[in-house]
């Protein structure tokens, strides 16, 4: 069963309310869900559900999205607040090491800490992000984040989740239903919102886009790491998926054909997958 969880932590304004789900036994090892750029801790209800049989699931919503607050100063949304606010989390549980599923960002998140010197990370899950991601997808994502319209009802927003999120892969009506309904807001006016901060475009639109080049994170990580990769994905290539088997962590890689950016950890081979690596 899911319960709902918050805890306050610090930023250079003063401190926000970071909310997560925490499902399964409070005693079991830690696995931490870290959501991509505009999901939230929900995104990952299918796979918590299934982990939690054998695991304590936490899914954090990252500041600025879901049930956490949004920051004074958007130019604060950045990896340095996100990773700080991670460890605080960590912190927060009381827990010295925990298992990472990371999407996208999240997975960037994820290679941040797993870098570390007395990173608790012990084992790293990233869903279709690598330390190489090319200008063309950064691109791609700051030209449609920030800018979504309101919607007058939820049937409205799905059809379009179901468009902007096809890269997601097959999913069924309930799982679509589900996404809209766990990462919509209702606006004072009764409108149908994305449920996150749109300035988390500020910081992406600032500055000129450039390729994000982290293989030096990459190349001193140790932990064992799993990599998911969408055969269609514009953001984790497979050249540089091929990469990442043969440096640093040197990870196994498992594509999944008809899928873009990114898996939506709904599928049961994409669930499997991750309960067979974090089971070993």
């Amino acid at each position: 069963m899911m319960r709902s969880r918050s805890f306050r932590a610090q930023d250079q304004a003063g401190g926000h309310n970071l909310h997560y789900t925490e499902w399964g036994d409070a005693d079991a090892p830690v696995i931490l869900c870290i959501h991509g750029l505009t999901q939230n801790a929900r995104s990952f209800d299918v796979i918590a559900a299934e982990l939690a049989e054998t695991h304590r699931i936490i899914c954090l919503d990252v500041v600025g999205r879901g049930e956490s607050d949004w920051l004074t100063d958007p130019m604060h949304y950045g990896f340095p607040q996100y990773v700080a606010d991670t460890y605080a989390l960590i912190a927060h549980l009381g827990v010295p090491a925990v298992d990472l599923v990371g999407t996208s960002m999240g997975g960037i998140i994820g290679m941040f800490l797993a870098a570390q010197q007395g990173t608790p990370v012990q084992r790293l899950v990233l869903n279709d992000v690598g330390p190489f991601v090319p200008r063309e997808a950064v691109e791609r994502i700051r030209d449609y984040v920030g800018t979504d319209p309101d919607f007058p009802d939820l049937k409205a927003y799905e059809e379009y989740l179901r468009y902007i999120w096809s890269p997601f892969g097959v999913l069924s009506d309930d799982q679509w239903r589900h996404l809209a309904a766990t990462s919509s807001r209702t606006t004072e006016t009764g409108a149908i919102s994305p449920n996150y901060d749109p300035d988390i475009r500020q910081p992406l639109i600032a500055a000129p886009i450039e390729d994000a080049d982290l293989w030096a994170f990459w190349d001193v990580i140790s932990a064992p790491t799993l990599v998911l990769r969408g055969a269609r994905s514009d953001l984790l290539t497979a050249d540089i998926a091929s990469q990442m088997m043969k440096r640093g962590p040197k990870a196994q890689v498992v594509t999944f054909e008809g899928v873009g950016h990114a898996p939506a950890l709904m599928a049961p081979d994409q669930v499997e997958v991750i309960q067979r690596f974090l089971s070993e």
